[in-house]
């Protein structure tokens, strides 16, 4: 029981919210503000439990709707499997996905007593993607193919900037472009292989609504997007010399990309461009984050 309660939380996953909440610790260094390791610990502990309640919600929605037993499960696409393997639990992983929902509002709400109502609209914007992701976005292609860079590259990068230096800053704002847009292509080329599943419970994602040829010149546009603007900010001394850095896993995005454009839909019996993508996804803001607190 407790083995398929923490497959529903896609653990593996979970490495992106770390990077997010990295990157966004080191653009408020990089301000010369002196870091609280308390509201450091809350910021990380808020951004998990958003990120656990999403996938345990996604999980729990897709076992009732019966998308589960549809999707073929790869380690990137089609859910964790857990629930169908268990389905008794099915109640329990609900409630873990709430309770988790309620810490992060919890600590969103402890926030605005120490930077008032500023992070108000963060803490909203982020508890509406979490509950309407799976029932209502995944069936808007344009918002279901924007809502997880807002919420990670986005809301949680700028989420921990505000919480640590009490401030917005043009700075951060510039910076979570970069992972707004490979977040939003990590999980567009992972819908690749449920376009079969997913139609069949009346979800209308970007490869459903407008095919694979126009998705794949989305990812091209978005990762041509955040790698140039990762060039242009150092040759504007937005970020230091050093940052180039972030440009060296464009390579493993290209990879994928050819791998979308080759075998399509298929990509899922393909993993190694599925890994590339989640490669390049969580490299970049890293080394991103990296070059800030070095430069």
């Amino acid at each position: 029981m407790i083995n398929t309660v923490l497959k529903t939380m896609r653990p593996s996953f979970l490495v992106l919210t770390l990077v997010c909440v990295f990157l966004g610790f080191c653009t408020s260094f990089a301000t010369g503000a002196a870091i609280d390791s308390m509201l450091f610990t809350l910021v990380f502990i808020g951004a998990m439990s958003a990120h656990i309640s999403v996938n345990m919600l996604n999980e729990y929605h897709d076992f009732k709707s019966g998308l589960d037993f549809k999707t073929k499960k790869t380690p990137f696409s089609g859910g964790s499997g857990a629930l169908p393997n268990n389905p008794k639990i099915a109640n329990l992983v609900l409630l873990f996905g709430l309770l988790t929902l309620f810490i992060t509002i919890a600590i969103g709400i402890y926030f605005m007593t120490i930077v008032g109502t500023a992070i108000l609209p963060i803490g909203l914007v982020g508890l509406v993607i979490i509950v309407t992701y799976t029932q209502w976005l995944n069936r808007m292609p344009l918002l279901c193919l924007i809502a997880p860079g807002l919420g990670f590259g986005l809301l949680m990068v700028i989420g921990t900037h505000v919480v640590l230096t009490l401030e917005y800053s043009s700075f951060v704002w510039l910076i979570s472009l970069i992972p707004f847009f490979l977040i939003n292509n990590l999980l567009l080329l992972n819908q690749y292989p449920d376009m079969q599943a997913d139609a069949s419970v009346g979800r209308n994602t970007l490869p459903l609504a407008f095919g694979i040829k126009r998705s794949n010149k989305v990812y091209a546009l978005f990762m041509v997007a955040a790698y140039a603007l990762i060039l242009l900010y150092v040759l504007v001394d937005i970020l230091p010399t050093i940052s180039v850095i972030a440009l060296i896993p464009i390579g493993l995005s290209v990879f994928s990309l050819v791998g979308a454009i080759k075998y399509k839909s298929n990509i899922g019996g393909f993993p190694k461009y599925l890994a590339a993508n989640v490669a390049a996804t969580i490299l970049t803001p890293f080394l991103l984050g990296l070059s800030i607190l070095i430069g």
